[in-house]
């Protein structure tokens, strides 16, 4: 009859699983069993997964297992060298940060370093807070040393000044940037690279060392963020910031185990686009930055320690190869300077095709 549904194509169905089971199966045991009852065929799978199976390389390995390493154990860094700055190469003007005032979270070392140089070298004066402030102040004259090295006729010394901050710490967030204030006279940008990864399963992680890990990865960015939203809205002034996420907040990492991380990560890249929305009638812009693998002083210790990893993370990208942290110095200029005015709410991946594959 019409509108009527035809029972044959589930027949066709019910006959196709039959003939390509073994008359064999039909009359076993297990297959007996399996068919009794929900509880039975549960009990069936109620195995561990085999090693060998296929998917084997898409999963997490529990015997992967890496600590953060202590405040005094990291490796130092040193700026970049050969990557000119202001003076060296026309580019269009409005990519420049000439008579802007910076803060770089983590910017002793590592990510953070690098993108502060990025800023020095586009015109900017900049602040760097770490944890380490005897390794800020250090990092301070190498980058101005650095700036002077390789623009030898630059009319202006960008200033570099070094600051401590616990960046979970409410109080020591506030004195931070009360502290740069009163030394560079206001801040127009902000960058939020404080921040760690940890490999633990989940079912093992350390309740406080993930407790740590979220205070410093999320709390950290999320008190710097709005302090410096408040001192730009005191002064009734425009500003940008980048938020350092990590493609882990997008996609789920191999083989490392990080389940804490990846969720911290991905709080960082949607708090980016919230803040982006609730700031914007303010004038204030807020991005994200997701780097893939980067080769980064503390990389290469933890590859020093672990060498697989690097074989296994490098057959997982397009590109065939880790990106070095001067990666960034491009898409962290161009997120802060005006060159992005129509960009907000926006996360750039720095990670050589690895999401999109």
């Amino acid at each position: 009859m019409p509108g009527r549904p035809s029972i044959t194509p589930i027949l066709r169905q019910a006959l196709r699983r039959t003939a390509l089971t073994p008359r064999s199966s039909l009359s076993s045991p297990a297959f007996l069993a399996s068919s009794s009852s929900s509880s039975s065929r549960r009990a069936l799978h109620n195995v561990p997964p085999r090693r060998d199976k296929p998917g084997h390389y898409a999963r997490t390995d529990s015997h992967i297992e890496v600590e953060h390493p202590d405040e005094r154990d990291l490796p130092s860094s040193q700026p970049v060298h050969g990557t000119g700055g202001q003076f060296v190469k026309p580019t269009l003007p409005s990519f420049s940060l000439d008579g802007r005032v910076g803060v770089v979270t983590g910017g002793a070392r590592g990510l953070g370093l690098v993108m502060a140089q990025g800023m020095v070298f586009s015109g900017a004066d900049v602040a760097l807070v770490d944890m380490n402030e005897e390794e800020a102040q250090k990092q301070t004259k190498l980058l101005m040393d650095a700036f002077t090295r390789e623009n030898p006729n630059a009319e202006r010394i960008p200033n570099v000044t070094a600051h401590y901050a616990d960046v979970a710490d409410p109080d020591s967030v506030e004195a931070c940037i009360a502290d740069v204030v009163q030394q560079h006279g206001k801040i127009d940008h902000l960058v939020t690279s404080a921040g760690f990864t940890e490999n633990f399963e989940a079912v093992k992680y350390p309740i406080d060392r993930m407790r740590k890990l979220w205070a410093v990865n999320v709390d950290g960015t999320y008190l710097f963020a709005t302090s410096v939203a408040r001192h730009l809205m005191a002064r009734n002034a425009p500003g940008s910031m980048v938020m350092i996420g990590s493609m882990s907040g997008a996609i789920v990492n191999v083989p490392q185990p990080q389940a804490p991380y990846n969720a911290a990560k991905a709080g960082i890249r949607h708090l980016a686009a919230s803040l982006a929305v609730e700031w914007a009638s303010a004038g204030i812009r807020v991005n994200c930055i997701s780097p893939g693998y980067m080769l980064t002083a503390l990389t290469e210790k933890i590859l020093d320690e672990n060498p697989d990893l690097k074989q296994k993370w490098t057959s997982l990208i397009p590109q065939g190869k880790m990106g070095q942290p001067q990666d960034l110095m491009g898409p962290v200029t161009f997120l802060l300077s005006d060159a992005s005015g129509y960009v907000t709410g926006a996360d750039i991946r720095v990670d050589g095709g690895y999401t999109v594959t």
